[in-house]
């Protein structure tokens, strides 16, 4: 029996085999969060720090839960994408701001994506003995791949790709979880892992914010609205809604998560392994235990998996947002939307060429990404909380999830930056010390227009 709603009464085993079947918009945000990324930070924490930072990998599951279902709950009250919200309700200075904030985390994590497909791709041919010279060059592949997503994209067939890319992260996931049960877990070293600590030492506070920022995410946050407008979702289908989020970020991404990361701990201190210049055959002895062998292999191939999959859902994150902004219609039926994904795309081949072990860059580009997050978060608390916004503003349990997923990554990021501080005088780390600047000087700007509006209607 169902509600005026549509929803079934109660939580029986009919609500829930129909939720299953309807189950999307979240899964895509789990999909990216579980991208080579996630992976990377997860297999350098564990080489780094062996347990030390449990902690912040059972909080990324639990606090990437409450910010997708925060950007879930806001996206289904407006029934309009976030920036679009943020134009019409904040003004365009204020969108322009979300925009940039988003754009500049997307785009960075598409150029060092690119590498990582680009690099595993090379590695895999070179490791085939394929014998032609020029496959075992990442400069080729990142080309190849540029191509391929533009056409794939723009004319709707890179879906095959991503279909054939998820399988193979499916088996290098189940990989993982079943090592849990093959190596060595010392209970005594992981449950001291739960106590919150940035270990001593270099890449502590980035490998931290790494892991965090791989679950709470700006991407994730911002894209939260459109896929679920995709889907045709409405307040309707907030209990839906609910599920798809607990179901994909706080089981599937925990789990996923823990397995990578306590497999890690237990298995990749002891290879001997520096976690600094780690490279993906080294990652892989993680898996000897299960893959034995073939744990390279299995490594690579899931990977290259991941990458590939991710590549395509952060592709349209640029064009997403701006075409929300300039009011141009989401689809490649539109020539400035096309255009755009093909700009996005090709432009991603730059990556390739990018210095560095992509592992290394992986994680930074996740603890950068953290750093645009708080002021995101500020944003959809801002209209939550908004009665000309939303018909029905946040509870206080709500209010509470939010300002505590605020105040963690804002420490992380923190944290993460000023590490950056010691060596300001780089490109890089000035990039990324200006950027937090300009970041926490929007949120503030934003605190004190949410304290004005209030106090005038006090």
């Amino acid at each position: 029996m169902a509600t005026e709603s549509g929803a079934p009464e109660s939580w029986g085993v009919g609500r829930i085999t129909g939720y299953l079947e309807r189950l999307g918009p979240t899964w895509l945000a789990g999909a990216i969060a579980a991208g080579p990324a996630t992976m990377a930070s997860l297999l350098v924490a564990g080489a780094s720090f062996g347990y030390a930072l449990l902690w912040v990998v059972v909080l990324s599951a639990i606090l990437g839960t409450v910010g997708q279902y925060l950007a879930m709950r806001l996206g289904l009250l407006t029934a309009a994408g976030l920036v679009s919200v943020v134009e019409d309700h904040l003004g365009s200075f204020w969108a322009w701001v979300l925009v940039v904030d988003a754009v500049l985390a997307a785009g960075l994590a598409q150029l060092v994506i690119m590498k990582t497909v680009a690099d595993v791709s090379a590695t895999i041919a070179g490791s085939a003995g394929v014998g032609i010279a020029a496959l075992s060059d990442p400069r080729l592949w990142g080309v190849a791949w540029a191509l391929v997503l533009a056409l794939g994209i723009a004319g709707g067939g890179y879906r095959l790709a991503e279909v054939g890319a998820k399988l193979l992260v499916s088996f290098v996931v189940l990989a993982f979880v079943a090592s849990v049960f093959v190596v060595p877990i010392d209970p005594a070293a992981a449950a001291s892992g739960l106590a919150p600590e940035i270990p001593a030492g270099v890449g502590g506070a980035v490998v931290a914010a790494g892991v965090l920022g791989g679950a709470v995410h700006i991407t994730l946050l911002t894209m939260q609205s459109y896929t679920m407008r995709a889907r045709g979702w409405t307040e309707d289908d907030a209990g839906l809604a609910t599920f798809d989020v607990a179901s994909s970020m706080l089981v599937a991404f925990g789990i996923f998560s823990l397995a990578v990361f306590l497999v890690a701990a237990s298995v990749l201190p002891e290879t001997g392994a520096d976690p600094a210049t780690i490279t993906a055959i080294q990652a892989a002895e993680a898996l000897g235990p299960v893959a034995g062998e073939y744990a390279a292999w299995l490594f690579l191939f899931g990977l290259l998996g991941a990458a590939v999959s991710t590549l395509g859902g952060n592709t349209i994150v640029p064009p997403y947002l701006l075409a929300d902004k300039f009011g141009w219609e989401q689809s490649v039926d539109d020539p400035r939307y096309r255009f755009a994904v093909v700009t996005v795309a090709l432009v991603s081949a730059v990556g390739a060429f990018l210095e560095g072990a992509f592992f290394e860059l992986l994680v930074l580009v996740l603890a950068f990404g953290l750093v645009g997050t708080p002021f995101a978060l500020a944003v959809i608390l801002y209209l939550l909380n908004d009665p000309a916004v939303v018909p029905e503003t946040n509870s206080r349990i709500a209010n509470l999830g939010g300002i505590v997923l605020f105040a963690v990554a804002t420490v992380l990021a923190g944290e993460f930056v000023l590490e950056e501080l010691e060596t300001v005088a780089e490109p890089a780390s000035a990039f990324v010390v200006a950027f937090a600047v300009a970041m926490a000087l929007a949120t503030v700007g934003l605190a004190g227009r949410y304290v004005r509006e209030r106090l005038g209607t006090a």
